[in-house]
């Protein structure tokens, strides 16, 4: 019942959204984009995925099952002009993998899943389009760092006895696409986001040719978002 009720709460803002496309609508929030300083929040989906680099391209790859997360995270804008914002997006995200490594004979030995919780510290400008009615199309980019709390970076137990390790701090980029969109009592803004690691987040197996990790070179989480944003 409550999935429901969220559900069909999204789906009327949605269509209070889409209502603002028609021709000639009644403006709204006309001084909204004119605020030094704004604040909102964020809802939405990622799936998160592994880019690996092996040292000898030798052999099949590891397989990388992806599923859909979550992120929630507040937004802080500073006004830069009429079409620059600078924004501050911090953000709790969950995600899970499912990596299947080549060449053993059980899934135990085999398979590791990999759960993530990230706390993200995104900085990004944001650079929008001249207002058309009550929409507006932006395109968003910057950097960001993260803490892994499911990392397990400091654990002794490696994947011999079943764990797999990465680095509790990433650091990456961000680059994306919305639409803010004006209805009567808030900005709404859907958009798509895509994440690329900079950093290597593998913590490598205790014995340097384990059958794991002795072939990769570099780790690194890429990804993409669907968020919601409500200002």
């Amino acid at each position: 019942m409550k999935n429901l009720l969220s559900l069909l709460g999204l789906l009327l803002v949605c269509q209070s959204a889409l209502s603002q496309f028609k021709k000639d609508p009644i403006l709204n929030l006309q001084t909204e984009d004119m605020k030094l300083l704004n604040w909102g929040y964020y809802l939405g989906f990622n799936q998160y995925d592994f880019q690996f680099e092996y040292t000898n391209n030798i052999g099949q790859d590891i397989l990388v099952d992806k599923s859909l997360g979550f992120n929630v995270g507040l937004i802080g804008e500073l006004r830069i002009n009429e079409f620059l914002d600078a924004r501050f997006e911090p953000g709790l995200l969950y995600g899970q993998r499912i990596l299947g490594f080549p060449g053993f004979s059980t899934e135990a030995e085999a398979i590791r899943e990999v759960r993530s919780t990230y706390i993200r510290f995104p900085l990004l400008i944001k650079a929008s389009a001249k207002r058309f009615g009550n929409w507006k199309p932006y395109v968003t980019g910057g950097v960001y760092t993260a803490m892994n709390l499911g990392s397990k970076e400091d654990s002794l137990d490696d994947n011999s006895s079943g764990q797999f390790r990465m680095k509790k701090n990433v650091f990456g980029y961000e680059l994306g696409f919305g639409i803010d969109i004006y209805t009567e009592y808030f900005k709404f803004s859907p958009s798509i986001r895509g994440v690329f690691a900079l950093t290597d987040e593998l913590v490598p197996d205790n014995d340097p040719s384990s059958p794991w990790t002795g072939n990769i070179s570099a780790m690194r989480t890429r990804g993409f978002f669907i968020n919601f944003t409500f200002e």
